[in-house]
This record gives C-alpha cells, structure tokens and sequence, in this order.
C-alpha cells in the first residue's frame, strides 16, 4: 500500500511515524514551546533526529473548547515554518481545515492536508482537487472544537464514524481526488466518550474494510488520562502503548508528540513479527520519493 502526497509515494507497508509541531500558544500538551519559528523548526529537526517519517504542522489548536483562529494568524505561525520543513526531505503535512491555509501550504510544497474537518468548509475539497498529488487526511469529528465534549457522541460510534469516513470520501473523490491519495483518521478524542475511543481502538479493524490506510491519533489523549490518572505531561508511556496496539490493529500511521519512545516500541513490534515468520519491512524513514508531474 501506498499514500500519493506531493512530493513522495509513502511506503505503508510498515508503520510511519508521523511527528507532531504545534506552532501555538494554547495546544493541550505543549502549547506555547514551539510558536517561535525558530523553536517550530528546531522541534521539526529534532522529531527527524527521533526517527519521525513525517512532519505534521499546525497553528491552530483544537482542543476542546478551543477558540477559532483568524486565517491571517494562522498563516504568520504556520508559513514561516512550512517554508523551511519542506527543505528538510520528508513529507509535511499541514493540520489545518481553512483553505486558504491549505493553499497557501501547497504552494508552498507542502505534501498532505490533515483536516479535522474532513474538508467540510466551503472550498475545502476545490483547494486539494486543484492540486494534481497532494495527499489529505480525513478525520471524523463530532460537531466542533467549542462544544464536541459538552454533548459527545451517543451509541455505537463505529457505525457512525465508518459512514461518515465513507460519505466524505465519496465527495472528495467526485471532485476527481484519486483514491490513493486519502487516508481517514477516526478521530480520537473528537467529540467521543471515553469508552467510545476505545470501542474505536478494540474495533479498528472495521475501519479497515474499504481499504484505506488508517491514521491514529492517540498521543497524549485525555482517554489515557482518564485510565491512567496521568497528567498530559506524564502521558508518553500510555501514548507509546496505544500507538502500539493501533499498529497490531492495523493502523498505517501514528501521528505522536513522543517520536523517539515510538520509534523504538516499533522496533521491538518489528523485531517480533520478523521472528513469527513474516518479512521484514524496511527501517523508518525509507520513504520512496518521486517527483511531482
């Protein structure tokens, strides 16, 4: 299997590493470190250094209750940091639902859109169809940042999630978005219970029926401080642990804040299934590149 972005035909036939950068000042887990661009760049150096596959950059937070952010902004924090990671030979995502954002960032070179939205805002799906390769990550999300945990999800949240991913890619994908180039993210934390995120987890595997790679996103999360009482800074072992099992569960991509302490709990899953007979596939950070048309 492989993700098409802009610059590089990703490899998925083993987990990638996708490393979080929250150029903001109000992010739940580390908020404010990285608004510098000077520092954002640093942390993207860094999380490569760690073994990320992938840099996933964003200005603006959605934790709940989250404020919106002016579009002008977003783009100060997030554009001066794009313009550089682009230069540093892996694929960037930018983690924004604005689509002037995403065109700006496309233009820019970078290689994914990670939307939150699922592309929902009005111009959204036209400013990716407009490009010929960009990849896009579609995440369900229960109502919006300001009120998904006031009043989250009821009943069995796989049925829903699942319609939802299929619905929103049938609507990119009649916008003449190729197949190849999307990924879905469930969405954890995003308007679910507790329980309800990890009903997604025990029951990934339902996600995976139509085929495409599957982005989880389960660093940090308050559901493993919920089962843990672990503060969010205390929460890296539990994030490790639930990266781990999406992985087993099928999941393509971890997108994580701990890249390092992932890295190396793949490592051991690798060494593993080697082991149990299976082949084993090339280390992290063997993306194979190829040039766009």
């Amino acid at each position: 299997m492989f993700w098409q972005t802009s610059r590089f035909r990703i490899d998925l036939s083993q987990p990638r590493v996708m490393g979080v950068v929250n150029a903001t000042p109000d992010s739940f887990s580390d908020g404010g470190r990285h608004l510098d661009p000077q520092a954002a760049l640093e942390r993207c150096e860094q999380l490569l250094h760690d073994g990320a596959d992938m840099l996933d950059i964003g200005g603006e937070s959605s934790r709940p209750g989250a404020p919106p952010l002016p579009l002008d902004e977003e783009l100060a924090r997030v554009i001066p940091v794009l313009r550089e990671a682009v230069r540093l030979g892996v694929p960037v995502s930018i983690d924004s639902y604005k689509p002037a954002v995403m065109q700006a960032a496309l233009d820019l070179g970078v290689d994914i859109v990670n939307d939150i939205w699922a592309l929902r805002h009005e111009g959204a799906v036209e400013a990716v169809a407009r490009h010929p390769d960009c990849g896009v990550c579609l995440m369900h999300m229960h109502r919006e940042p300001q009120t998904m945990q006031a009043e989250p999800m009821q009943g069995d949240v796989l049925p829903q999630v699942l319609a939802f991913l299929r619905e929103r890619t049938e609507a990119v994908m009649r916008q003449g978005v190729a197949r190849g180039r999307i990924v879905w993210d469930p969405g954890i934390g995003f308007g679910k219970t507790v329980a309800q995120n990890f009903a997604l987890l025990a029951r990934q595997a339902e996600l995976l029926t139509d085929g495409h790679a599957l982005l989880a996103g389960w660093s940090r999360k308050s559901s493993l401080g919920a089962v843990t009482g672990l503060a969010v800074q205390d929460r890296m072992a539990p994030s490790v642990a639930a990266a781990l099992l999406a992985v087993e569960r099928g999941a393509r991509i971890v997108r994580v804040h701990d890249v390092r302490e992932t890295v190396a709990a793949l490592a051991v899953w690798r060494s593993t299934i080697s082991q149990a007979g299976w082949v084993q596939p090339p280390a992290p950070g063997d993306n194979q590149r190829e040039q766009s048309p």
